[in-house]
């Protein structure tokens, strides 16, 4: 078995309270509120920096050249794509670079991308991927199952195009790409004994995942 999918077995109360999440339910329908989604979307844009310093983290982190690389990488992929779209798509919902910019954090954004930075700096690689896994992997799937439901995909569905983006080839190989290199860090730190550390640490990053949509449902600061 995969790592990902032993964490997630393991951890199937925290992980259903995150992909069952009424947030999730409103993507896949369409009845999510306007203003629940903007008010995400500009959290979301927040979150991205935070993740941004994460893989800067990463990369620090790393041990040998091909770490440094999949860092590197992930970093670009942030900076260089993802923001990018992000704005793109924030413009569609009439949010401005400067709405994106000067909007503070909110709680569940702090509390979430700060555990993750906590949690990499004190720990090693495979402690802060674990930590990320539950975002980059659980979005893709999230997206994957919302799109193979009709409402998922419908164009009545305002946010038909979120859901393609994150179960649309180019994410669901992000997605498998970061469960593999998952397991390669595994294979170089993981043993029985550490495991319970690593159950904690996604079992905590899932629990603020689902407080992150709970976040943007009541619209919380």
């Amino acid at each position: 078995m995969q790592l990902f999918d032993r964490l997630k077995t393991d951890c199937q109360i925290e992980w259903s309270a995150y992909v069952n999440h009424p947030f999730v339910s409103g993507l896949g329908d369409g009845s999510l509120s306007e203003a629940s989604f903007r008010h995400y979307l500009v959290q979301d844009y927040l979150f991205l920096i935070q993740f941004a310093r994460a893989y800067g983290l990463a990369a620090y982190k790393a041990s040998t050249l091909a770490d440094i690389r999949a860092a590197t990488e992930g970093l670009k992929a942030i900076i260089d794509v993802e923001m990018d779209l992000h704005v793109t798509l924030c413009a569609k919902w009439g949010l401005s670079p400067q709405d994106l910019e000067n909007a503070p954090e909110a709680r569940a954004t702090m509390a979430y991308t700060r555990f993750v930075l906590e949690t990499g700096m004190s720990g090693d690689l495979l402690d802060l991927h674990t930590a990320l896994a539950p975002c980059v992997i659980g979005y893709g799937e999230i997206a994957k199952e919302l799109a193979g439901h009709e409402s998922g995909v419908s164009e009545d569905n305002p946010y038909a195009f979120w859901i393609a983006e994150y179960s649309g080839a180019e994410y669901q190989q992000v997605a498998r790409d970061a469960g593999g290199h998952l397991d390669q860090l595994a294979e170089s730190y993981l043993t029985e004994a550490r495991y319970a550390r690593l159950k904690s640490i996604f079992a905590s990053a899932t629990r603020l995942e689902a407080d992150f949509w709970q976040m943007g449902v009541t619209l919380a600061d």
